[in-house]
């Protein structure tokens, strides 16, 4: 069976391998923006674009599969340049490299990696950088939209394209179903970055 890659497995894993910097690439090429939190500091949140409810599978991820995930990517890394230039259309032979790395850090095929690494980045993408507080992404934007609303220093017609990308993240954005990752993603976060430069 073929493996497609996802535009999940592309914002986690291209340029450098850093995950927030990749799912901001990727929320840039979507124009799905939160950029705008980004940009304007909103309070708690990291600014990053987690994946679209479209592209996740929540589950609830276990220790051990978030120590393979970070076993995983010097092995990534080393085709990241193949998967960037492959985009949402791999071929065979990079899907059957990306298989191989699946199956060589214990998971069961390239999609459970997808799997845990889109869930990674959900929290992820909430993790204050300072505080280590998370917010939940979907409240993180909510919170911009309404500080973008009543902000009367940016022009109407910059507000308005604000929020029309506010109210599109905020849509296409999943809540965090499983509470109990937070925790654990913390509990590695200083090992998912080291891995993730």
């Amino acid at each position: 069976m073929a493996v497609s890659l996802t535009r999940t497995a592309v914002r986690v894993f291209i340029g450098g391998l850093g995950l927030c910097a990749a799912i901001t690439i990727a929320s840039a090429q979507d124009a799905a923006a939160p950029k705008a939190p980004a940009e304007q500091g909103a309070a708690g949140a990291t600014g990053a674009n987690p994946p679209s409810s479209d592209d996740v599978k929540q589950i609830k991820l276990t220790d051990e599969q978030v120590t393979r995930f970070i076993a995983a990517q010097t092995d990534l890394a080393s085709i990241a340049s193949k998967i960037q230039a492959a985009g949402d259309k791999p071929d065979s032979a990079l899907q059957a490299e990306l298989e191989g790395i699946a199956t060589k850090h214990g998971f069961t095929n390239f999609a459970e990696l997808d799997d845990v690494a889109a869930n990674i980045s959900i929290v992820m993408a909430g993790l204050d950088a300072t505080t280590g507080n998370f917010v939940d992404p979907v409240d993180a934007l909510k919170k911009e939209r309404d500080d973008v609303q009543k902000d009367n220093s940016i022009p109407e017609a910059d507000k308005k394209q604000l929020l029309d990308e506010l109210n599109e993240a905020i849509s296409t954005t999943p809540k965090l179903q499983y509470k109990e990752n937070v925790d654990l993603v913390k509990a590695h976060r200083a090992e998912i970055e080291k891995a993730l430069q």
